[in-house]
């Protein structure tokens, strides 16, 4: 079991910039896949970016590529998003996910964990 917690969202203008954190509880966080997704209002959930185990791999949504980047501590129990350059379609709550990493790397398949979310708004 992990317990998520996000923070760092809030409001922003237009080309500005957010860094979010995914807060994780349990020991063996570090065996974990984590990903970030979000949702706007009236949409579905969508995925944003994840990170592997150990940080090997990520990946990530083309409407994040070049403005978003997925980083973990595994020390401090820790997933970031910092995201640049945001636009107000940007605006949504995004929501930490994880799931303990499997064999192959499907970065949008099934997460067993997730956070409460945290709303991001970015004003024009």
């Amino acid at each position: 079991q992990v317990q998520l917690v996000e923070s760092g969202g809030g409001l922003v203008q237009a080309g500005g910039s957010l860094s979010l954190s995914c807060a994780a509880s349990g020991r063996t966080f570090s065996s974990y896949d984590v990903a970030w997704f979000r949702q706007a209002p009236g949409k579905d959930r969508d995925f944003v970016a994840a990170i592997s185990r150990g940080g090997t791999s990520t990946t990530y949504a083309g409407s994040a590529k070049g403005r978003f980047t997925i980083s973990r501590n595994d020390v401090q129990n820790t997933v970031n998003l910092q995201m640049v350059s945001l636009k107000p379609e940007d605006t949504a709550v995004y929501f930490c996910a994880a799931r303990y990493t499997a064999p192959g790397w499907a970065p949008q398949g099934r997460y067993d964990f997730w956070g409460q979310g945290t709303q991001v708004t970015v004003s024009s």
